[in-house]
């Protein structure tokens, strides 16, 4: 893949200012770069080739044309698009889908995106009309940055692209902790930089005359059919084939990430890669690593695989947030970097399994047990006041039953990750950083969206547009960038998503299983008891480290330090850390959370 920043605005020493940004990225094309500039605009590029080795150089502009564009990503169908635009009279001079794009935007304007199959982020400058257009595919997949600062638009695929240039303001949006320390994520579209914002998924943007205008041109839609589930599983299968072949396009060698789960391992089963890649830890309990080898072997594949040191781990959390952009407290960060170093050895493109629980219904938080299912026989009037009383109850063992079965997915659920309760996270923070964004407020523009629909339907809409977005998808992107590293992910497909909308609730989740028809499907590659088997995903033992002395300490001295205090409550925080450090808590959440975000703000504002 590759990585572009750029900015629109007058700048003194535009192409030494251009150059800094890049440099601050150039882990994610480290094979070759490009930039152009004229008058107010600029454009850098980052490349690593993978596909069209002669041909593929950025910023693309042949002949003095009028557009110039940087992109990132991959379009799938370009070469459909590409016999279309010819028969429509445009001539071509390369098979990039760079110039795809171009001729495509030539012909199609703004509408070009909703005629993509692909991941992408680009921008095109149209230096006739001055005219900027950019656009993110309908998943997310390609991080895209932009702000607007002293009269200067920056864009990019990373916001520390943005900080060499004088006209950007660095500086803490305080907004942003408050609903971090519940989602573990940056949730909101302005990010943890002030000012600067993520292009939404499926939307695109124009600026023109110093206003921006962004604009959504998809958005998922569950229309379920009544066809049989053989039916369904077949169509599921045929689709996951065809785009697992089409997802590899590329000049170069390509591997497998390989889990546990049935994702990962029905991606290595058709698309059978010379090597597949695992990390784990050396606790049996926090590794896939023999499940991973066992299934390769099966599959005549060799499996590289790695145990992971803990203080290396540790080591290196200043590098990972620092390549995150912002705070992430999702433990699997830490293996998924090790991870991508590993296989960034043996190939440039990595394939992986993301996406599938959100389409499909995967998640064990969409499943109702059979306890739940007879509890929910009692009336509405019985359940409902329970689990409202149960949400103010301190963590003990039924809360969460009591919740779920009492309320309704609106006033509980906010995606596969809740660390702080709201009142919790009030306890913990300064005053000046406690009067923001509520969690209702953030996922109710969501939820409204899917009025009507079933429980498991509103769950996975949201997924779909925050969890999807802001945990998994940005945290493959960034550590597999940070290797120079190129993951697919072809369940994340315009063409898999219509098949997966088809799916009905009881296919998706039943008493049976969760993700039940992908699980049929898979069944069609994969032996029964992998494709029945349930992932762990990568886990991490934060809750064991943070109880050895070293690790604790190292945590400590940042609790304490001068730093936190603008934060956070002293005392409050070192109650969590000691509780759990002495075992009378389980808040290894919790302390990580916290610790992850005083890591990124030293590194980027200590």
């Amino acid at each position: 893949m590759s990585g572009f920043t750029g900015f629109i605005g007058k700048t003194k020493n535009a192409s030494v200012v251009l150059e800094r940004m890049m440099d601050n990225i150039i882990h994610r094309g480290p094979d070759a770069s490009g930039m152009f500039i004229e008058k107010e605009a600029a454009l850098g590029f980052r490349c690593l080739s993978n596909i069209d080795l002669e041909y593929g150089s950025q910023p693309y502009n042949k002949e003095e044309e009028s557009l110039v564009l940087v992109f990132n990503g991959q379009i799938y169908n370009s070469q459909e698009l590409r016999e279309k635009l010819i028969s429509n009279g445009y001539v071509f001079k390369s098979h990039t889908d760079s110039e795809v794009l171009i001729r495509g935007y030539e012909e199609y304007g703004e509408s070009l995106t909703g005629k993509l199959r692909g991941m992408f982020a680009f921008v095109i400058w149209d230096r006739k009309n001055n005219k900027l257009f950019g656009a993110r595919d309908m998943f997310g997949i390609k991080p895209f940055y932009y702000a607007y600062m002293n009269g200067t638009l920056f864009f990019g695929s990373e916001i520390k692209s943005f900080l060499p240039h004088l006209h950007f303001n660095q500086e803490l949006n305080e907004n942003a902790l408050k609903p971090y320390l519940t989602f573990q994520y940056s949730v909101l579209n302005e990010t943890f930089f002030k000012g600067v914002f993520k292009l939404p998924p499926a939307h695109y943007m124009t600026y023109e005359d110093g206003k921006i205008n962004i604009q959504r041109y998809w958005t998922p839609k569950f229309n379920p059919t009544d066809q049989p589930l053989e039916e369904i599983a077949e169509e599921i299968d045929q689709m996951v084939r065809e785009s697992i072949h089409a997802h590899q396009i590329s000049d170069v060698k390509v591997g497998s990430f390989l889990s546990s789960g049935v994702d990962s391992s029905y991606v290595t089963s058709v698309l059978k890669p010379k090597k597949t890649f695992t990390v784990g830890f050396g606790d049996q309990s926090f590794s896939e690593i023999d499940n991973a080898q066992e299934l390769s072997n099966e599959l005549g594949i060799e499996n590289s695989n790695a145990i992971l040191d803990p203080d290396l781990c540790f080591d290196k959390l200043e590098d990972i947030q620092y390549m995150m952009d912002e705070p992430h407290s999702d433990p699997s960060i830490v293996p998924l970097y090790f991870l991508a170093e590993l296989a960034s050895r043996d190939v440039k493109v990595i394939f992986s399994g993301e996406g599938a629980d959100e389409l499909f219904g995967g998640y064990d938080l969409y499943d109702s047990t059979i306890l739940m299912k007879k509890y929910k026989k009692l009336p509405l009037s019985v359940r409902k006041p329970l689990g409202l009383l149960s949400k103010h109850f301190p963590e003990v063992r039924g809360k969460n039953f009591l919740i779920k079965g009492g309320l309704s997915p609106e006033e509980w659920f906010i995606g596969q990750a809740r660390i702080f309760e709201e009142k919790a996270v009030s306890k913990i923070l300064t005053r000046s950083y406690n009067n923001q964004a509520t969690v209702k407020e953030i996922v109710k523009p969501y939820y409204d969206q899917v009025k009507g629909e079933d429980d498991v339907t509103k769950m996975q809409y949201l997924d779909l547009n925050l969890w999807l977005v802001g945990d998994i998808l940005l945290k493959a992107d960034k550590m597999s960038m940070a290797h120079s590293l190129d993951v697919r992910m072809p369940f994340l497909d315009r063409e898999v998503m219509k098949i997966a909308s088809k799916v009905p609730t009881k296919f998706r989740v039943n008493d049976i299983d969760t993700k039940y028809a992908f699980r049929i499907a898979a069944k069609r590659t994969l032996p029964e008891e992998y494709a029945n088997r349930k992932k762990i995903g990568f886990p991490v033992p934060i809750r064991h480290w943070i109880r050895e002395e070293k690790y604790y300490l190292k945590i400590k001295s940042y609790f304490e330090s001068v730093e936190a205090a603008q934060f956070f409550n002293l005392q409050s925080i070192m109650d969590l850390l000691n509780d759990h450090y002495n075992g009378k808590a389980n808040n290894g959440r919790k302390v990580w959370t916290i610790y992850m975000f005083l890591v990124w703000h030293k590194k980027y504002f200590g």
